[in-house]
């Protein structure tokens, strides 16, 4: 069967064969295939083990929802476990591994768990592992941790490269079908700037099942289009490119696979993170697969992806092929295959009264039998037959039909999981049995505004001209441009509208082999036990069969899980709910999310703008938070105490410099903001008068000590709060929180302006006399007492001058856009020369701090000390 098809395949060259191995083996494809399509070019149906009971698997999808043919790839260097064979490119060399067997992939001894099904069903483990608890550390978690998981680590170091990208656009367009490529062509057109992202290698979608567009063939126009978008500067394309993520605000993640294999001189992958205007999903719908005992044997897969192997790739997945459905579309498939010359026995209808479509695929000879349904499959290593019942699953088997594979068409489900992510709510449609996006119930931005739009298939549409007209609607709602002129001809095929029939209620022997996720092993059996365990929500039923959790993200089990669940409730599907679709939309590197965090900048490496001043003066580092601080400044090959107590006499006898730069500086305004401030320091903040500086501690709920710092009050609405440096993310973060979560309708503003502004404290006897030479400000004791700021220039640019002391000694902290630091560091530098002036470090401020009773940054706010341990009941508001 080894790729005997000569038409088909309007992706691979077959000039241009490919040497690959599999597990081991050496195998050949062509230029443009998938690992899949290439591994069943070589009659290699079997792929991989089921994770819980290790049963053969094959592939059953063309795409990213595919659960069983996951592999591991590559060698010590680059190796990438659970890359999905139906995304994996073909190229010369490439070594892949089936995962989850020993010792080998045809005779695994975890098959032995297969056997024991009965006593393994959903929730076992719950109860199992309860008892005897003293088997726990010695015999139970042994054997949990070696049998968790799919695939294998990599043990080496990754040899690849990996970066991230941030752009802004008017339009984010996902998916580049045919109707992503008309909102991206019109929104184009009218000027704006555009993103459209594609996950395959390739535009259009399933463009041969299109009827002809403008007179012209589907994929004609594909290339047409995409022609004429390439010569558009507005317009940024992206093929290879998933759209993890949507999330508030119209930001969204997307992974570009660069260079999967091969050029390490290339990073291998690109994380995007876009802010876009507006977002419109164009992202297809996906196949539903069938529930029918041992409707996971390698030979098995749905009849859409049948379809793209036989046309796209000249692939015969099966000789003899029997197809079962509940809608028009898999007389496609049937068409498809009889067109290349392989044999249909029959075709599977449970509905009475086929479409149109029934009508083609008899007078092109192939038996078509109603009101039917597959009992179950047979076969050990792959399909070797199926036995033929009634469409209810009731009865004595009505024949036996002799095959090695089944196309299997459960209705078409959108691909809601984008909007989803983003807060957008779905809607069940009847009539075509399916969740869509709810247009009533869309994600909302800032105020209310809406930001994503679902177009096409991803919509509902389900035939050409329907996906044509969505797009055309979508794209005029959302930025008023017309493309509404784009049509689709007469279809010459029935559309894809499905009539939903319940799952048959088949004997429970056969209901207990019918799998709904192939990836997690759930059966039909498990989730009617989880309703009599009294999980009849579905959120609760998802976590104890483990529906749809780990990758599948209900792409392919849910429609069906819904449907048991439905049942046993006595509820229809809309009644039982859907569970939440979670980022990422399918699987990413962890090379991606990490960038080029890796190594010496695992962690980003924050310096101030003083940072090459130092360095040139031979300070000695020291990380603070992810920011790096002089520690002294012992001069390059000088002794690092000695000159620690240089700088601590220098500003007890004189005047020192510290760049206080990394210390946090939030901004919080609005007219709520003076009680949103005493609601989290322990002493009032509100009552503080405009001009004037507080001291205030931060705690946890329960209490504890998490940050201190000076408050200055900036106007009638408007405080600036200093955090310790390495607190100033995370108070910001703490704040944001009590904002979203429990003060939601407070009028306040929180903004991070760390790094905007540069911060030098002048320190020690000789500061007063250092600084009052770089400013006209009126400075004395008098003017500027302590705990007063003002604002002024120093050094000929616009300065904030705090009197406060961080050290205990008369002190003055600047405040200097972050651009001019440097100039007015040199000025003050200057200055001090007849007074000794010297820059001192972290080390000399903590001692200095020490002698003073100060509280000791990181070692008292770690969370663990409450403030009436460090003699702090004075800041305590009573």
């Amino acid at each position: 069967m080894s790729r005997r098809l000569a038409q088909g395949g309007r992706l691979i060259d077959r000039a241009k064969p490919l040497t690959f191995t599999f597990n081991g083996a050496r195998k050949q494809g062509l230029k443009g295939d998938t690992l899949a399509s290439a591994l069943l070019a070589e009659n290699q149906v079997l792929m991989g083990r089921s994770f819980k009971y290790h049963r053969p698997r094959g592939v059953v999808t063309n795409g990213g929802e595919e659960p069983n043919a996951l592999m591991g790839l590559g060698d010590g260097k680059t190796y990438e476990p659970n890359a999905r064979a139906t995304q994996t490119e073909l190229v010369a060399n490439l070594r892949a591994e089936s995962q989850n067997h020993w010792p080998t992939l045809e005779h695994d001894i975890g098959e032995i768990n297969a056997k024991l099904s009965k006593f393994l069903p959903a929730g076992f483990y719950y109860k199992m592992f309860m008892w005897p608890r003293a088997f726990w550390k010695h015999v139970y978690e042994p054997v949990i941790r070696a049998s968790a998981g799919l695939g294998k680590p990599p043990k080496a170091r990754d040899a690849d490269t990996y970066e991230h990208m941030n752009i802004h656009t008017d339009l984010l367009v996902i998916g580049g079908g045919i109707s992503g490529l008309l909102a991206t062509l019109a929104a184009g057109k009218s000027g704006r700037e555009v993103v459209l992202v594609e996950q395959s290698p390739h535009w259009g979608g399933r463009v041969l099942d299109a009827a002809d567009i403008d007179g012209t063939p589907a994929a004609d126009w594909v290339e047409q289009t995409v022609a004429e978008l390439g010569t558009m500067p507005n317009v940024r394309l992206r093929l290879r490119t998933m759209a993890a993520g949507l999330y508030d605000h119209g930001w969204a993640t997307a992974v570009e696979r660069v260079d999967d294999h091969g050029d390490h001189s290339r990073p291998r992958h690109r994380l995007w993170k876009i802010r876009a205007n507006a977002i419109v999903t164009a992202t297809g719908a996906i196949e539903r697969p069938l529930s029918f005992a041992n409707n996971d044997r390698p030979g098995v897969m749905l009849a859409s992806a049948m379809r793209d192997y036989v046309r796209d790739y000249g692939v015969l997945p099966s000789d003899r092929t029997v197809i079962v459905t509940n809608n028009d579309d898999a007389y496609r498939t049937a068409l498809a295959l009889h067109a290349v010359g392989a044999e249909v026995p029959a075709v599977l209808d449970v509905r009475a009264t086929p479409g149109p479509l029934a009508d083609k695929a008899r007078e092109a000879g192939i038996r078509i039998l109603t009101e039917s349904a597959i009992a179950k499959v047979e076969g050990r290593g792959r399909v070797e037959k199926v036995v033929v019942c009634h469409a209810d699953g009731q009865g004595t088997p009505t024949e036996e039909i002799a095959c090695d594979g089944v196309a299997m068409s459960g209705g078409w489900s959108p691909v809601v999981h984008l909007w989803s992510h983003a807060g957008g709510k779905l809607t069940w449609d009847e009539d075509r049995a399916m969740f869509r996006p709810d247009e009533a119930r869309a994600p909302t931005g800032d105020k209310g505004t809406r930001v994503v739009w679902a177009a096409g298939a991803a919509n509902g549409a389900l035939t050409t001209a329907e996906v044509l007209a969505d797009a055309a609607a979508r794209i005029a709602d959302v930025l008023g441009a017309d493309a509404s002129h784009v049509t689709a001809s007469e279809e010459t095929e029935a559309p894809l509208k499905p009539v939903w029939v319940m799952p048959a209620r088949a004997p429970y022997d056969l209901r207990s082999k019918a799998f709904l996720d192939f990836q997690n092993d759930v059966k039909v059996t498990d989730v009617e036990l989880a309703h009599r365990e009294g999980f009849r929500s579905v959120e609760h039923a998802k976590r104890y069969t483990t529906l749809g959790m780990a990758t599948d993200q209900g792409k392919l089990s849910n429609i069906n899980g819904l449907a048991i669940l439905a049942a046993e409730r006595g509820d229809s599907i809309p009644a039982v709910g859907t569970t939440t679709f979670r980022p990422p939309f399918t699987p990413i590197t962890m090379g991606a999310i990490a960038g080029e965090a890796r190594g010496d900048i695992f962690q980003p490496l924050r310096r101030t703008p003083l940072h090459d001043r130092h360095e040139a003066r031979g300070a000695h580092w020291e990380p603070v938070g992810h920011w790096r601080r002089p520690y002294a400044f012992p001069g390059k090959g000088g002794d690092i105490k000695a000159a620690v107590n240089r700088e601590i006499m220098a500003v007890r006898e004189g005047v020192g410099l510290l760049d206080a730069s990394t210390l946090g500086k939030i901004l919080v305004k609005g007219p709520d903001a003076g009680r949103f401030l005493d609601m989290l320091y322990t002493n009032m903040m509100s009552t503080l008068p405009v001009g004037r500086c507080r001291y205030g501690l931060m705690c946890s709920e329960n209490g504890f000590l998490i940050d201190d710092g000076v408050v200055a009050r900036l106007g009638e609405d408007e405080w600036l709060c200093h955090t310790t440096t390495g607190g100033a993310d995370r108070i910001h973060a703490h704040m944001e929180e009590w904002l979203q979560t429990e003060w939601w309708d407070w009028r306040v503003y929180v903004a991070n302006l760390t790094e905007h502004y540069g911060q030098i404290a002048v320190a020690g006897p000789k500061a007063r006399e250092v600084l009052a030479g770089l400013t006209d400000a009126d400075i004395s004791k008098d003017a500027l007492p302590f705990m007063a700021w003002t604002d002024t220039r120093v050094a000929g640019h616009p300065a904030r001058i705090f009197r406060i002391s961080f050290s205990g000694e008369l002190s003055y902290e600047i405040a200097i856009p972050a651009s001019a630091t440097g100039e007015v560091w040199d000025a003050l530098l200057k200055a001090g020369e007849p007074h000794g002036i010297r820059p001192y470090g972290t080390e000399a401020l903590h001692v200095l701090r020490a002698e003073k009773g100060f509280i000791m940054i990181g070692d008292e706010t770690d969370g663990t000390v409450i403030p009436q341990d460090l003699g702090l009941n004075w800041a305590i508001s009573k």
